[in-house]
């Protein structure tokens, strides 16, 4: 467990340097689009912190799928859940998402199919590579 912690740690640390990145990016497209025009001081910290925390958990929420007694399926729910209230909390705190019931399914719906279609990618191109070794090792075994 302490190894889980440790690397979760590193894992998120690594990460949570691209969360004021991505702010920067979106805070751009935000104005690019007229959506924002100016920001105020507290608008710009409360999005470095809550991008950062978020881009630490996401960081270090990938270190799940190296623990071998999980099976994939629970690993890819935690993972998903705690995505899931991760993002939502940072919609929310930073206002890019209105707190009411209709907003809230639509953003759950959208982040469902966004992260099923990722994993419908991952597993597309994991099953390509299996395919790809296993071939490999029966002409192998033949020659």
């Amino acid at each position: 467990m302490k190894k889980f912690i440790l690397q979760f740690i590193h894992r998120g640390l690594v990460a949570c340097g691209f969360g004021p990145i991505i702010l920067a990016i979106v805070f751009s497209i935000l104005r690019q689009t007229g959506v924002v025009d100016t920001l105020t001081v507290e608008e710009v910290c409360v999005g470095i912190f809550s991008l950062t925390a978020l881009a630490f958990i996401a960081g270090g929420m990938n270190r799940i799928y190296q623990i071998e007694q999980l099976p994939l399926m629970t690993a890819i729910l935690i993972h998903g859940i705690v995505l899931y209230f991760g993002y939502l909390a940072t919609y929310l705190v930073n206002d890019w998402l209105e707190a009411g019931t209709v907003p809230i399914i639509i953003f759950s719906v959208i982040f469902a199919v966004g992260y099923l279609m990722i994993w419908a990618v991952i597993n597309f191109i994991i099953r390509t590579k299996t395919a790809r070794l296993n071939e490999m090792l029966k002409k192998k075994q033949q020659a």
